[in-house]
């Protein structure tokens, strides 16, 4: 998906993590239909936020250890990092207008 980055490793994780620009990470699985549902909402974010907020998605089933790690215990878990620090989660599917709004805001 075009402006979200597939994380593969733990290592490529907290490289993207550790920067000075947000990165919402989806915490998601193929199984999960409300992770379906609003992965097209976030690639319709990506392109609209840019450079403000960078996007990228974890499968917790091929990387369970950084969903324990997190703390992730239902999917889809969306967590905002800036500086390796989480900033912020949101638990469950929303509205695109809700996400946006949430992101901007603790992003700023």
């Amino acid at each position: 998906m075009k402006g979200i980055t597939e994380v593969q490793n733990e290592a490529e994780f907290d490289t993207l993590i550790a920067g000075q620009t947000p990165v919402l990470v989806d915490f998601w699985a193929a199984w999960c239909g409300p992770c379906r549902m609003i992965a097209p909402i976030l690639g319709e974010l990506a392109e609209e936020l840019g450079d403000q907020v960078r996007i990228a998605k974890v499968n917790v089933d091929n990387l369970p250890e950084i969903a324990t790690r997190f703390f992730v215990q239902g999917i889809p878990t969306m967590i905002l990092f800036r500086g390796g620090q989480e900033l912020d989660r949101m638990v469950g599917a929303a509205p695109k207008a809700t996400m946006r709004q949430w992101l901007l805001g603790q992003a700023a």
